[in-house]
């Protein structure tokens, strides 16, 4: 077998339905739509969810939870990720973004103590918690809190 020897499976190729090219052809006059009724109309047709008149299931599930429009979006960062940065660095935000430590869409950043550091650092950050800024200044470094 060759390749200009290769033909697709008897019956598997059709051409395509003419719809409305006149009664001889099958499709023609209402072109498969029927007879009146709204998809029978230009732009016919439900639009999606629609249950045919029946109150839809998203309307029939009570609604849950509560969504607080105060909420604030706020990125951890602990002691152990500190370590890519050298010794006497300023981390702040964008040395942290640039790092690729914090992503998208946040109102604050938080420093964390899980971990260990032995070199100085500078980081200034929104908020730190009580074991991060005693383990950043045991190691030589300080810890200022933006507001």
């Amino acid at each position: 077998m060759r390749l200009n020897e290769l033909s697709p499976a008897e019956g598997s190729k059709s051409s395509r339905k003419r719809k409305g090219r006149g009664v001889g052809s099958g499709l023609g006059k209402t072109a498969g739509k029927g007879s009146k009724g709204h998809r029978a109309r230009s732009g016919g047709g439900v639009r999606p969810g629609f249950e045919g008149g029946q109150m839809p299931i998203h309307r029939r599930l009570p609604k849950r939870g509560f969504a607080n429009i105060f909420k604030t979006n706020v990125v951890i960062v602990n002691i152990v990720d500190l370590k890519r940065f050298e010794s006497g660095a300023i981390v702040d935000k964008e040395t942290l973004s640039s790092a690729g430590m914090v992503k998208g869409q946040y109102d604050a950043i938080k420093l964390l103590g899980k971990g260990e550091i032995d070199f100085p650092l500078t980081v200034k950050v929104n908020a730190a918690s009580k074991s991060a800024i005693d383990k950043i200044e045991a190691a030589g470094g300080k810890v200022e809190v933006l507001s």
